[in-house]
């Protein structure tokens, strides 16, 4: 999960000890996310970022949050009746990173397109390469 890679790389570039990085978990966790956390740090106390990682990956990185993200990608089709061109992208770009974080830009944007389908992706696709950025593709 690219959170937690995150993470490891900060503690790793910084040296920063467990306590500093799970300090900030109050702050950082939102929603249900920072429900969670609360109910684990009352039951568990203090602990160290490997327990923590463990956590998260039982938490987010299982079948059933793989098959919830996919789920809701590939039933958001765009409609350019009531969507809004950002938000609609940008949300089905961070579904798609998290379940697939090595995948290219590429490979992304042509995934989204297909959300878009028909005349839309046609015209996308036709009008883009494979450098395109996501602001390109957005434009179109």
């Amino acid at each position: 999960m690219e959170f937690i890679r995150g993470i490891d790389i900060i503690k790793e570039d910084f040296e920063l000890q467990d306590r500093l990085i799970t300090a900030r978990f109050n702050t950082l966790f939102t929603k249900s996310a920072h429900r969670w956390y609360i109910k684990l740090r009352q039951a568990h106390g203090q602990q160290s970022w490997t327990w923590w990682k463990t956590q998260i990956i039982k938490k987010w990185a299982n079948d059933a949050w793989r098959f919830k993200v996919e789920t809701a990608f590939e039933s958001e089709k765009f409609n350019a009746d009531k969507d809004k061109a950002l938000p609609w992208f940008c949300q089905q770009k961070e579904r798609l990173t998290a379940l697939y974080p090595d995948m290219s830009e590429f490979m992304i944007h042509r995934k989204i397109l297909r959300q878009c389908g028909g005349d839309l992706e046609h015209a996308v696709k036709s009008r883009t390469t494979e450098q395109s950025s996501a602001e390109d593709i957005i434009i179109y």
